[in-house]
């Protein structure tokens, strides 16, 4: 009798429509990161008011904030390995490292953000830092949500009964967010960093 008043959840493809809504939502910041990509590339190299990128631009801090960020792609697989094998406890760890090398990330930019600062470059100063900090500025922002994201999971967790039969779900779930925003970072990375100015 319990089983007929379960709520289905899947949908025709045959996804559970909780995640393809994510899917969803991720195809539409598809949208908003290729517009503001976009936007980069097109007044890419109108910079006349100094500091430039080469001015200010630290790949080796950056590389490092970069590996930080890959590294959480990597606790957030085990964590959703844990969730889907039952093995709670590595769930709970691999959550947490996620949620700490996302902080850490986090960190890298705050500090890269005040030293450019510190240089001179402002969201106003020139073009180039109008596009950069606005870029990666909501990239940080998705980052940050995805931080909030993952501790809300992190502390359902501890609950009496955990995150109940759809932990696996659910962490997953959110492990298709956290993988976007690192994937988009890989892109933005490639675009200002590594690209010649």
């Amino acid at each position: 009798m319990a089983a007929a008043h379960e709520v289905q959840h899947h949908t025709s493809t045959g996804v559970d429509n909780r995640k393809l809504l994510m899917w969803v939502f991720l195809a539409s910041e598809c949208l908003f990161f290729g517009t503001l990509i976009s936007t980069y590339l097109i007044f890419k190299g109108e910079s006349l008011v100094p500091p430039r990128p080469e001015d200010v631009l630290d790949i080796p801090l950056t590389s490092a904030s970069t590996f930080v960020l890959l590294m959480s792609s990597l606790t957030m697989v085990l964590a959703v390995y844990g969730a889907q094998h039952g093995r709670i406890g590595m769930m709970k760890g691999m959550l947490l490292c996620t949620v700490l090398l996302g902080l850490g990330f986090l960190g890298f930019q705050v500090y890269e953000f005040m030293h450019f600062v510190h240089e001179g470059l402002s969201l106003s100063t020139n073009q180039f830092g109008a596009s950069f900090y606005v870029l990666t500025g909501f990239h940080g922002f998705h980052v940050g949500i995805g931080v909030l994201y993952l501790t809300s999971l992190l502390i359902g967790s501890m609950r009496r009964h955990g995150l109940g039969r759809d932990r696996d779900l659910w962490v997953d779930t959110a492990g298709l967010y956290w993988h976007f925003v690192d994937i988009v970072w890989i892109v933005i990375f490639t675009i200002i960093y590594l690209m010649p100015h």
